[in-house]
């Protein structure tokens, strides 16, 4: 039978590496004092596509249910996990999780995922544990060669204020903008003034170091909201800088890809081939649909491309016992003197040259042995 769409097998290396960085996962978040959660893999579709969160129906797998509600299987974390913990005494800050969520809009349909979320901390405390320790899991990892990027929702959307757009007019910039489209950006503010749309086109190619915001802190030195942003970015540089981390970029021209983002938002990049292994940001006003007041940040590892970046490492010797159907029980005793080995037993050997050591039973003075052959 063919796979539908989006669905894959895998097997072997790829498998390992998923579960060790799950387990690594694991123990870097408990040591930081995170709590795990997980929520159900089916949930109600307005969950996810309420006025807040503001996904797209589309995008997900959908059924009716026997009582006609819409039901999905989960397309995002941070949306489950904030109505899971909406109740939670405020006391439990930061927590963790691991499990797939399923989107019809990517290469695969099942992507496994591992995500811290911090709530009701101070704002800067929580976006700084985000970014530590995405840190200090690459490194456990073994991964050394990746990128920071920083950015932030509210410049966006502090530049087009003026402009007054209706929600699809500021919909279809923000699209052009996250796509890096000068000329559709141009397109759409054909009728606006010449200053605001060389501002909006100049930001898609804000990126770069730390001069970036030293050079927008003298275009915006008469728009104090935008400096108190670039201020704020400043600070999670010189800390990530502090901590030893020195390949840190900023995107001032970034706009949210999800809804619910409302103020700082992080990437991590692999330098390999430039693949992105974490994102997140804040989402303070996801809570507002629980009639809280709160601040919320956190961020995700795609724990799949974590696997295919991970060293292999050097698997243990393997050996074969050759046995029969009467000496199975004496290879099977015989797996203990062989700690370090990946140990096989096979009645009839097929491919010798898959082992290190392959051993054989004998029979010595009416006693079985087993023997290197």
């Amino acid at each position: 039978m063919f796979l539908p769409a989006g669905s894959q097998d895998e097997t072997g290396v790829q498998i390992a590496n998923r579960l060790k960085a799950s387990e690594v996962f694991r123990k870097v978040t408990e040591k930081r004092n995170f709590k795990a959660i997980s929520t159900p893999v089916v949930e109600y579709a307005h969950t996810f596509t309420n006025e807040i969160a503001g996904m797209d129906l589309q995008s997900m797998l959908k059924w009716f249910n026997s009582e006609g509600e819409i039901e999905v299987l989960r397309p995002d974390w941070t949306a489950a996990v904030a109505r899971a913990i909406a109740k939670q005494h405020h006391a439990f800050q930061k927590w963790s999780y691991q499990g797939s969520v399923f989107r019809m809009d990517k290469d695969g349909t099942e992507s496994r995922q591992a995500g811290i979320e911090i709530v009701h901390a101070n704002p800067f405390l929580g976006e700084s544990e985000c970014l530590l320790t995405a840190i200090q899991y690459l490194k456990e990892l073994e991964i050394e060669e990746y990128v920071i990027e920083l950015g932030h929702t509210g410049i966006f959307e502090q530049m087009i204020l003026p402009l007054q757009l209706n929600q699809d007019e500021e919909e279809a910039l923000r699209l052009a903008m996250h796509e890096k489209r000068m000329d559709l950006v141009e397109e759409l503010l054909i009728n606006y003034s010449d200053e605001i749309k060389q501002d909006l086109v100049k930001l898609i190619d804000a990126y770069g170091g730390i001069d970036v915001i030293s050079h927008y802190e003298k275009v915006w030195s008469g728009h104090p909201e935008l400096l108190a942003i670039l201020q704020h970015i400043r600070k999670l540089i010189e800390l990530l800088e502090a901590t030893g981390v020195s390949e840190v970029i900023v995107d001032l021209g970034r706009v949210k890809n999800l809804p619910y983002y409302d103020g700082a938002m992080f990437r991590g990049f692999v330098t390999k081939d430039g693949s992105t292994c974490f994102s997140g940001g804040r989402y303070d006003r996801l809570y507002k649909q629980f009639e809280q007041e709160t601040t919320a940040v956190g961020l995700a590892f795609d724990v799949d491309l974590l696997a295919q970046h991970m060293m292999v490492e050097n698997s243990c010797s393997r050996a074969c016992i050759l046995a029969t159907p009467e000496t199975h029980a004496i290879a099977e005793k015989h797996r203990k003197e062989l700690p370090e080995e990946i140990v096989d037993i096979q009645y009839e050997l097929q491919n010798e040259t898959v082992y290190n050591t392959i051993y054989t039973i004998v029979r010595d003075n009416n006693q079985y042995k087993v023997v290197k052959r």
